[in-house]
């Protein structure tokens, strides 16, 4: 007997994770160190390795790659050939997605969207409504200590870098 899980687009084979047990369709890879918590989904060709975590409504599909101590959780969403991996994290309503990468010890929060061929690295902190623009032709590069916001910075002015 096949058990099978609706991650959004009918019925699909899947299992319930052994660490956490969130939802794992069989086409995606996680593997026995990593935790998917109870509510949360890993589906598509996804995969999460290490000490990776995936947990509250947290969703990993498509591409995606969650690796490290890496942790997405909130309501967040890791999509397409998106990577999170360091000790990253995507958390609240936040939006990692297209060939984006959140690394070393980034934060992406809040309705915050990462998208395109972004790379958010170092400390850097995307949060509140902010957006990469995926339209852009350049690579956007956030890193320490620029902060990518929807209001402007009090504490300084200096926008992220774009590096083509």
């Amino acid at each position: 007997m096949t058990t099978t899980f609706d991650f959004g687009n009918g019925p699909v084979p899947a299992h319930q994770h052994p660490n956490g047990g969130g939802w794992v369709a069989d086409t995606a890879t996680v593997a026995d160190t990593a935790y998917v918590g109870r509510d949360a989904q890993v589906s598509g060709y996804a995969f999460v390795s290490d000490n990776a975590q995936v947990y509250g409504n947290a969703q990993v599909y498509g591409n995606a790659r969650v690796v490290g101590n890496a942790q997405v959780s909130g309501y967040a969403f890791v999509s397409d050939n998106a990577w999170v991996s360091g000790n990253a994290r995507v958390s609240d309503d936040a939006r990692v997605s297209d060939d984006a990468w959140v690394t070393d010890n980034a934060r992406v929060v809040g309705n915050a969207q990462v998208s395109g061929n972004a790379w958010v690295y170092g400390n850097a902190r995307v949060f509140d409504i902010a957006h990469t623009n995926p339209a852009t032709p350049a690579h956007l590069l956030l890193h320490t200590p620029a902060d990518c916001r929807s209001d402007p910075p009090t504490s300084h002015s200096s926008a992220p870098p774009m590096i083509s």
